[in-house]
């Protein structure tokens, strides 16, 4: 309201500026001879005499009619041919009152025949400064942004939209005028926002449209490089459609992080790639309640602990301050890391345990529960990569069933409150040896819930972004290696979730606690993977098939166009567990001595005859698509 007032005042003493200024420089142009029909001659006293009758009567005249026009109260920023028409009509009402106050009442006291050419005069000049009053930063500025489009061009600048209005599109623009680090060689060009408020604004000097869903036609009409997305506070779908608006366009696409992964005081900036920006829905949020009770002041396990998942398992429990926390894994290097993190950030707090070996050995699995004896298990160690699977199956059932197997009867054994095996997709209607494998757990973990006080689940999601192994990391190295990204068909999609949602379901589902159950994540539409390759190349700052070449090389040995999260079977009495985002799939009825037998040939098979291994893995898993 200050601001406003403000506006006002200082709108009234230039506007009385300027009338003052037209009347004298009509005089003075009268007397000038500049005016056709004027006199070349000294200025006569009594024209003083004229103006100070004038000079009052005039002033309160020009702010009033302009009041009366709506000029101070007229958001100016949106002004347009209209409102200079209006000027027009004020001012001449003005001087023409002007006149008729000088014939009826001035010329009673000041003996001077005053010119109406020279009144006609003042009301051009009048009407031109009150017209560049409000118009002429605008004018000015765009002259000066046209004048800086053509120098850009010519010093090869990229030309830089910015999306988003708000604090943080503010600091990108400063950021890019001061030339701060990852903004060189960029010229701020345009702001787009949805606030129509904001339209035909200006940022430090560039303008705001209002039109997100018409980035498209702004991007070429600017003739636009890159564009670098500035909403932090944005929710996922509101990104998603701002990005799709944005894949429409041949501009490089930036962005800068949302406000969770930003600390306090720190400076908005354009960021790496965030694989995370690519799944475009609302993550699900944890139940703290119902998981603290199970995870505080107990013993938990996670093999595989030193894996994607794994470690983001162990990051996620700590949280919760077990007693000890357990991270089993073959592989030293990474679980040694991550020992030392959890160790400085929780210090005393937790007992953090490292134990090295694999879960084939049953000897070593068993060390570990009858020294601890952990009453919460997370399975996450498994052979997960599908195409080195279909060349050593053996492996893949050694490793998933059988070292599955080892860790399932020493949960039961030492009567573990809980056991949660992460599975996959890829076990439904597996077409892979390694998603068959997932399959045959899965009835593990089905079958030892029927048979065993401790409680025994899985929890079963789509491809992980960003997990070792798996597609985005893979692009990310073609990307930096300046391609081509090889993606396997045109028409391949997968379900994806992030490495945090990933470990955050997981825990969710154990603190569910339903015994036999496989829990599944409502994962919204699949991603094709195309899209997922475009979109990378995007958000890496290149343009896909010109930057960086995308080839298509072919379905590997085991991949499928599309995943399932569920069976047609699983689906009968599917019901929701938790904020309709965790859903219990049904269990499939399966004759458990018959599973055991098949087992146990399946046991001889890997040993004895490797070449009869993917008959009985048919036998076990009729669905299984070799």
């Amino acid at each position: 309201m200050k601001d406003k007032r403000r506006k006002i005042i200082l709108y009234i003493i230039m506007d009385i500026i300027c009338i003052n200024f037209s009347l004298l420089a009509g005089i003075g142009l009268w007397y000038d001879g500049s005016i056709p029909g004027g006199y070349r001659t000294v200025i006569p006293y009594q024209i003083w005499d004229w103006y100070f009758f004038i000079f009052i009567g005039a002033d309160i005249l020009c702010i009033s009619v302009y009041a009366i026009f709506g000029f101070y109260n007229n958001l100016w920023k949106y002004a347009s041919i209209e409102e200079i028409f209006k000027i027009i009509i004020a001012e001449t009402l003005i001087y023409v009152s002007i006149f008729w106050f000088d014939y009826f009442f001035i010329k009673n006291f000041v003996y001077i025949s005053l010119s109406k050419r020279l009144l006609f005069a003042a009301m051009i000049i009048n009407s031109g400064l009150c017209v560049f009053s409000r118009f002429g930063y605008r004018i000015i500025k765009r002259l000066s942004n046209l004048i800086g489009h053509i120098i850009s061009k010519r010093m090869n600048n990229k030309r830089v939209m910015i999306i988003g209005a708000g604090k943080a599109g503010n600091s990108v623009i400063q950021n890019i005028i001061s030339r701060e680090k990852n903004y060189e060689n960029k010229v701020a060009v345009v702001v787009v926002d949805d606030d129509l408020s904001k339209n035909n604004t200006h940022i430090n000097g560039v303008r705001v449209i209002n039109g997100v869903d018409d980035i498209e036609n702004i991007a070429k009409s600017y003739k636009i490089d890159e564009i670098i997305i500035a909403i932090p506070s944005a929710t996922n779908q509101q990104i998603k459609r701002i990005f799709n608006n944005c894949t429409k366009t041949d501009c490089v696409i930036k962005t800068i992080p949302p406000l969770s992964d930003l600390s306090e005081g720190v400076k908005f900036s354009v960021r790496d790639v965030n694989i995370s920006d690519l799944l475009f829905r609302d993550e699900v949020k944890l139940d703290v309640k119902s998981i603290s009770g199970y995870l505080k002041n107990n013993v938990v396990l996670v093999t595989g602990g030193g894996g994607s998942i794994g470690s983001e398992l162990c990051r996620q429990i700590s949280r919760f301050k077990p007693r000890t926390l357990i991270m089993f894994d073959i592989y030293e290097n990474n679980v040694f890391e991550l020992y030392n993190e959890l160790r400085s950030k929780y210090e005393n707090e937790i007992n953090f345990v490292i134990r090295i070996g694999s879960i084939r050995d049953l000897k070593s699995v068993e060390t570990i529960f009858n020294e601890f004896n952990p009453s919460v298990i997370f399975h996450a160690a498994a052979h997960k990569h599908v195409n080195l699977m279909e060349q050593c199956p053996c492996e893949a059932v050694k490793n998933n069933v059988f070292g599955t197997k080892n860790v399932v009867f020493c949960a039961d054994k030492y009567n573990a409150d809980r056991f949660v095996l992460l599975s996959t997709d890829k076990a439904v209607n597996p077409s892979s040896v390694m998603g068959a494998t997932k399959r045959i757990t899965e009835l593990l973990v089905q079958k030892m819930a029927a048979n065993s006080k401790t409680k025994f689940m899985a929890v079963r999601f789509g491809n992980v972004l960003g997990s070792s192994g798996s597609v985005i990391p893979i692009f990310q190295k073609q990307i930096e290696n300046g391609g081509p990204v090889t993606v396997t068909h045109p028409e391949v999609s997968r379900y994806f979730m992030t490495i945090p949602e990933a470990a955050r379901l997981v825990i969710q589902a154990a603190g569910l606690g339903k015994s036999g159950k496989i829990f599944v994540l409502d994962m919204g539409e699949p991603v094709k993977i195309i899209d997922l390759a475009k979109n990378l190349i995007k958000l890496s700052g290149y343009i896909p098939d010109k930057d960086i070449k995308i080839k298509f090389i072919g379905l590997k040995n085991g991949e499928k166009l599309c995943e399932q999260l569920m069976m047609s079977d699983e689906k009968e009495g599917l019901k929701a567990a938790y904020h309709n985002k965790i859903f219990i799939a049904k269990p499939l009825e399966i004759d458990y001595d018959k599973f055991d037998k098949q087992l146990e040939n399946l046991y001889n098979a890997v040993l004895n005859k490797p070449e009869t291994v993917l008959s009985i893995i048919k036998e076990i898993v009729p669905n299984y698509e070799t």
